[in-house]
């Protein structure tokens, strides 16, 4: 069963985030890669994946203790499923300022797993003045952050945890921060 976890822009969402969000543009709009200064690697495209139910942490901070860190293996696409795109709606300024974002810790944890990719269903794995040097963090380290998935409950089909195939295809545009693409899981 493959299940797209891509949101789906409208001219009306574009519209709506560029007014909300400077960096809405081309590469940071929908569902997108910050590659931040580095290239994708093609053997990105097909990574085991696990995603975590983390929606009880509503609009705050995840921990490394709200998921079970034994499942997470090198290589994997690492998702977490808040609600809060479903909840909020993408591209107005609230999604872009009161979103949930993964701890310091949490982040850390993830880096010594030496995972491929972080993917969440909200607009960065950290807030404000964090958000572009946490996304340097990861990508410094070869680990590149997917914002703004989508359908992740259906992913999940009402387990906690669950684990699937992500297949990403990020455009291939080059000298860019984002790189927007379509992300199907497989279960």
């Amino acid at each position: 069963m493959l299940i797209d976890i891509t949101l789906k822009i409208t001219p009306r969402m574009a519209d709506n985030a560029q007014g909300n969000e400077k960096k809405a543009l081309l590469g940071h709009l929908g569902t997108h890669f910050d590659v931040m200064n580095k290239e994708f690697p093609l053997d990105y495209f097909e990574r085991p994946g696990i995603v975590f139910d983390v929606s009880r942490a509503g609009r705050g901070e995840i921990s490394a203790g709200d998921i079970d860190l034994a499942r997470v293996q090198p290589g994997m696409f690492v998702a977490f499923r808040t609600g809060f795109i479903e909840e909020v709606g993408y591209g107005n300024a609230d999604y872009f300022s009161a979103h949930p974002q993964l701890s310091q810790e949490l982040i850390h944890s993830l880096l010594q797993k030496r995972i491929a990719i972080i993917g969440i269903d909200f607009a960065g794995i950290r807030r404000g003045k964090e958000h572009t040097p946490a996304d340097q963090v990861c990508a410094d380290q070869g680990v590149f952050v997917v914002e703004n998935l989508c359908n992740l409950a259906a992913v999940l089909s009402g387990q906690s945890a669950r684990e699937f195939s992500a297949s990403t295809y990020p455009v291939n545009f080059s000298g860019m921060t984002g790189l927007p693409c379509r992300v199907v899981a497989r279960l």
